[in-house]
């Protein structure tokens, strides 16, 4: 089977969508017919350029930046078309030629002008505007609204919609997301990661309890909640130390913040690291706190820390509170006395910890390994081209 996967950003870009969309086309690639002939034949489009990143060392050809025409002699000749993200022009090219098109749906971009359900200039989660048809929200959501780029992802977000509600199958990484999106014959298949070590990690009980924060520096991401959650623990003369993990635009807004509020002995910004310099961080976290505001359809960061066995406390948004069931513990979003009394509550129960250390792990492994997420793309294929199955 001829399948064509799009995906708008890619390697070397570093994000979440490039991840699971790598780890989802290397399985495809590497699934075998029963003669041992590979099932698919996977060419991935991206617009990313290639920069320094050696595209021989992945198992599938990749084009990158494509023309319209390109794009358009490559739908033709596949079998399947899967677009990562609704991403106009290759849906509506794959309608066009007649393909069976599936959508993945990585943000809000069919409910969502903004494609986060984020309202600003508020900062505060959207609670569906454009869905409960109050455009009026949408058109003045930005941080420095303009009205001709307001007016132009109001529409684009009708013209997404209506593509979507035409596709072969939408997919939704989430049960909540699904719920949102409101789309006709959308099936819900988890993102998965590989099961392979690091094992369960046990907390070891320190005298200054580390927290840890891991994901990009901005706003949708909460950490300036976390922040203020910080300085209240401060205020509670309660000991901690606070890691920042990542790089972000309003780094050095937040770094002039915790000078300004004298948490520079607690809080410490530590910038992109390398893999193994995170993961050796990650081994002295007592807690992993997510405080994301908006924008989460899934939450790998949870998956991939669950896994490393870290307890850990997010925002109680739809797909982190879908993610983590039971294996963690959830604040409302938010709030920063909410987080900063759960902060508390878990630091002081070294039992808690323990029990979400070893129940976020066992969870992974139990709904999130990469072969069901690799199945359950093969079968929406397998039943939209099943002529093509050899």
């Amino acid at each position: 089977m001829k399948l064509l996967l799009y995906s708008h950003f890619f390697a070397p870009s570093i994000g979440g969508v490039e991840t699971v969309v790598r780890s989802l086309a290397t399985g495809l690639a590497e699934l075998r017919a029963p003669d041992g002939k590979p099932e698919f034949q996977l060419t991935l489009i991206t617009q990313n350029p290639r920069g320094s990143f050696d595209d021989s060392s992945l198992p599938f050809p990749v084009v990158r930046q494509p023309n319209f025409n390109s794009l358009r002699r490559l739908i033709s000749t596949a079998d399947v078309v899967h677009v990562a993200g609704a991403a106009i022009s290759p849906i509506l090219l794959g309608l066009v030629s007649r393909k069976p098109v599936v959508v993945e749906h990585h943000g809000f971009q069919t409910i969502c002008p903004t494609g986060q359900l984020f309202q600003e200039p508020e900062n505060i989660p959207c609670p569906g505007h454009f869905m409960a048809e109050r455009y009026i929200h949408c058109l003045t959501c930005s941080s420095t609204p303009t009205p001709l780029a307001s007016f132009r992802l109001w529409l684009l977000t009708f013209v997404r919609r209506f593509l979507c509600q035409h596709v072969a199958v939408n997919i939704a990484p989430t049960n909540w997301l699904a719920s949102l999106l409101q789309l006709p014959r959308t099936d819900t298949v988890p993102h998965g990661i590989a099961l392979s070590p690091p094992l369960v990690r046990l907390p070891v009980a320190r005298q200054v309890p580390v927290l840890i924060f891991l994901g990009r520096i901005v706003t949708t991401k909460g950490l300036l909640l976390l922040l203020r959650a910080a300085r209240a623990l401060r205020q509670q003369n309660r000991p901690f130390q606070l890691k920042v993990i990542g790089e972000g635009p309003e780094r050095a807004t937040l770094e002039k913040l915790v000078e300004d509020w004298r948490l520079g002995a607690q809080v410490r910004f530590l910038g992109r690291l390398p893999d193994s310099d995170i993961a050796d961080l990650l081994a002295q976290a007592d807690i992993l706190v997510v405080p994301s505001l908006a924008g989460e359809v899934f939450g790998m960061v949870l998956t991939e820390n669950m896994l490393r066995g870290i307890p850990i406390l997010a925002s109680d948004l739809g797909a982190f509170a879908e993610v983590l069931g039971d294996a963690g513990r959830t604040f409302k979003t938010g709030d920063t006395a909410d987080l900063a009394r759960q902060i508390v509550q878990l630091l002081d129960d070294p039992s808690a910890l323990q029990h979400f250390a070893v129940a976020a792990h066992q969870r992974v492994r139990d709904f999130f390994p990469l072969r069901r997420m690799i199945e359950g793309h093969a079968q929406i294929y397998r039943f939209l081209a099943p002529d093509r199955v050899e």
